[in-house]
C-alpha cells in the first residue's frame, strides 16, 4: 500500500494558518499535499475544531503535522475517533504531558482568560498514546519565549514547552533539535525531518 500524500496541518495557540505557510511549502516541495486547518484557539478551542479535523481526516488516508496545541488537538481527535485513516502524525513542540507555561498563565488574573477554551487541554495534556497512527515528536532546546518565565520547566525547553513535556508514552520516535518553539515551524532541518518521518515512520537524526 502506497503512503498517503495528503497532510493536514494544525497550528498552535494564538496562531493563524499563515504561521504554517513556510512549512507547508517545504512539504509540498517534498512531494506532499498539505492542507491547513485554521481555527480559533481561544473562542473556539478543541471542541470546535475537532469535528472539522475529523471531517477532513475522514476524506481519505492522510498524515498530520501539528504545532504545539495542534498536537494535543490531533491526538485527542484520534483517540475519540480511532477509525480515522491517519497513518502518521508529527507533533512539533506539543506539550502532550501538560503545559507548565499554561498552568502559569492560568493562575494570573485576567491574563488566564487568554487561554480561552484551550485551557483545560493544555493543562491536562493527553493520555499515553495507544492509537493506530505512528506518532513522532520534534522538541526544541533553544529557550526563546515567555513560557520560561511563566512555568517551572524540568530540564531543557524551547522557551515555551519543556522537552520533558513532549515525552508522552507510546511515541514511535522523539527528536530533539536546537531551535525555539516558533523556530520549529520555520526550520528547514525540521521540515526535512518531518518529511522523513511521514515517509518512513522515523527521523533521520
Amino acid at each position: 500500500m502506497s503512503e498517503p500524500r495528503r497532510v493536514l496541518l494544525l497550528h498552535g495557540l494564538w496562531m493563524r494558518p499563515a504561521s504554517l505557510a513556510l512549512l507547508g511549502r517545504r512539504l509540498r516541495e517534498a512531494g506532499f499535499e498539505p492542507e491547513t486547518i485554521g481555527y480559533s484557539t481561544v473562542r473556539g478551542g478543541p471542541a470546535r475544531v475537532i469535528p472539522e479535523f475529523v471531517d477532513a481526516a475522514g476524506q481519505g488516508p492522510c498524515h498530520v503535522v501539528a504545532h504545539s496545541l495542534g498536537g494535543l488537538v490531533a491526538l485527542t481527535a484520534l483517540e475519540q475517533h480511532p477509525s480515522l485513516p491517519v497513518r502518521r502524525v508529527v507533533c512539533l513542540g506539543s506539550p502532550l504531558c501538560g503545559s507548565a507555561a499554561a498552568e502559569g498563565v492560568a493562575r494570573l488574573p485576567l491574563v488566564g482568560r487568554t487561554l480561552g477554551r484551550s485551557r483545560d487541554l493544555l493543562r491536562a495534556g493527553c493520555t499515553p498514546w495507544r492509537g493506530r497512527a505512528e506518532v513522532g515528536m520534534v522538541a526544541g532546546t533553544l529557550p526563546f519565549g515567555l513560557g520560561q518565565f511563566l512555568g517551572k520547566f524540568d530540564g531543557p525547553s524551547d522557551g515555551t514547552v519543556s522537552v520533558a513535556e513532549t515525552r508522552l508514552d507510546g511515541l514511535a520516535d522523539h527528536l530533539v533539535v536546537r531551535t525555539s518553539h516558533t523556530g520549529l515551524v520555520l526550520s528547514p532541518n525540521v521540515a526535512r525531518e518531518v518529511a522523513t518521518f511521514l515517509r518512513e515512520g522515523r527521523f533521520v537524526r
